[in-house]
C-alpha cells in the first residue's frame, strides 16, 4: 500500500457511505428507526498525481459524497480512503493544509467585504503573507476578467463574478488536490474557456499538482481530464480515458433527431424502436419551452436510420430535424447508465 500511496494522490477501498431517512414524525413521536439510503456502495478508485481526473454522474449518484468524504468533511461508514498519502480518517488535519475545494453556487464568504479583501481574507488562513497573496490574487483577478471588479462589495457581485471569485480562491494555498465540484457553473461561454485554461495551465506548471474535476458538461470533461469514472447509483460504472471509453461503442452511429408531437406517458416512442434490429439503445428528453422532444439513438451502423423514422412516425412524432454525430462522452453514458446525464427520468430503450 505504501507504494501505491506515492504514486497516487487518491487511493479508496471499499469505500461506502449509507445514511439513515428518519420516518415521519406521528404526533409528538416517530415511528420506527426509519430506512437506509446507501450513497456510495464499495467504491475502488485511483487518481495519479498529476493528472486531471473527471467524476461524471446525475444528481444524487454519489459525487458530492465522495468529494465530502475526501475532503474530510465526511466520515466514510465503511472502507477506507487516503489523499495525499494521508488516511481521511485518522490523519484528517495532515490533509486539510494540502487541499482546497470549489464548488459551483457557493456563497462563502462576507458580503461587505470586497473581492480583493475577501479574497485576501482567505489567504490569511492558509498562513500567506500579504506580498504572496496579492501577487495570487491580483495576477488571477485579471486572468479571470474581475481586476474592475476587485473593490466591489461581494454583495453586489452577479453570480458568475462571485463563481469566478470562489475559483481564485482554491488556488490561493496553491494545493497539491484541488477538488473543483462543477467550477464553470453559471458561468458564459468566455469565462468558462478562462477556467479551463487556467487550469490546464497550472497543471502544466505544476506538474506533481493534480485535480478531481466533477461536471454535467461532457465537453469539458473530454477537453480537460485524462481520465474519467462514471458514477451512477453509488458505484463506479467505467473508469478510462475519454478515449478509451468512447471507443467502448466503437464505430457506432449516434443519431440525433429533434421530435414534435407529445411523448405519451407510457413511452411510446422508446417502445416503437426498443426492438428495431440495429438499435442499441435510445433516450428522449422533453423540452416543453421548445415543445420538442430530442431523441438520441446509437445505432450499429446506418442502415436502421429509414426504420427508425418510420416507426417514430407511427407512434405520433413528427420528425423536423435529423443529424449524425460522431461518439461522444454522453454517449458512452447513455450507453453504460442507461439515460442520458441531464435526463435523470428519461426513458430507457
Amino acid at each position: 500500500m505504501s507504494a501505491l500511496l506515492e504514486d497516487y494522490a487518491i487511493v479508496t477501498e471499499g469505500l461506502t457511505r449509507t445514511y439513515r431517512v428518519p420516518k415521519p414524525k406521528t404526533g409528538a413521536k416517530t415511528k420506527g428507526k426509519g430506512t437506509e439510503f446507501v450513497a456510495l456502495k464499495g467504491v475502488d478508485l485511483t487518481v495519479r498525481r498529476g493528472e486531471i481526473f473527471g467524476l461524471l454522474g446525475p444528481n444524487g449518484a454519489g459525487k458530492s459524497t465522495l468529494i465530502k468524504i475526501l475532503s474530510t468533511l465526511l466520515l466514510p461508514t465503511t472502507g477506507r480512503a487516503w489523499v495525499g498519502g494521508f488516511d481521511v480518517e485518522r490523519e484528517a488535519r495532515r490533509i486539510k493544509p494540502i487541499i482546497n475545494m470549489v464548488c459551483g453556487g457557493e456563497t462563502s464568504g462576507f458580503g461587505m467585504l470586497s473581492v480583493r479583501e475577501q479574497l485576501w481574507m482567505f489567504s490569511q488562513f492558509y498562513g500567506l503573507t500579504n506580498a504572496q497573496a496579492f501577487e495570487i490574487i491580483d495576477s488571477m483577478l485579471e486572468t479571470l476578467g474581475l481586476a474592475e471588479a476587485a473593490h466591489t462589495r461581494v454583495s453586489k457581485l452577479s453570480t458568475g463574478m462571485r463563481q469566478k471569485m470562489n475559483f481564485i480562491r482554491g488556488f490561493l494555498n496553491s494545493p497539491d488536490i484541488l477538488f473543483l465540484d462543477e467550477p464553470t457553473l453559471g458561468l458564459d461561454v468566455s469565462a468558462a474557456r478562462a477556467i479551463r485554461i487556467h487550469v490546464k495551465g497550472w497543471l502544466e506548471r505544476h506538474p506533481q499538482k493534480t485535480v478531481l474535476l466533477t461536471t454535467h458538461y461532457m465537453a469539458e470533461a473530454d477537453e480537460l481530464c485524462d481520465r474519467v469514472a462514471i458514477i451512477d447509483q453509488g458505484g463506479i460504472a467505467a473508469c478510462d480515458t475519454p478515449s478509451a471509453l468512447k471507443n467502448r461503442i466503437g464505430q457506432d452511429v449516434v443519431l440525433g433527431l429533434e421530435l414534435t408531437g407529445t411523448e405519451p406517458r407510457d413511452g411510446a416512442f422508446a417502445g416503437a424502436i426498443s426492438g428495431l434490429p440495429g438499435v442499441r439503445r435510445s433516450a428522449f428528453h422533453q423540452e416543453p419551452d421548445r415543445g420538442t422532444t430530442q431523441a438520441t439513438v446509437i445505432l450499429k451502423d446506418d442502415r436502421p436510420i429509414p426504420a427508425v423514422i418510420a416507426c417514430l412516425a407511427e407512434a405520433g412524432a413528427h420528425v423536423v430535424g435529423v443529424h449524425k454525430s460522431e461518439v461522444t462522452l454522453e454517449d458512452v453514458f447513455l450507453e453504460l447508465v442507461g439515460r442520458k446525464l441531464h435526463d435523470e427520468g428519461g426513458e430507457k430503450a
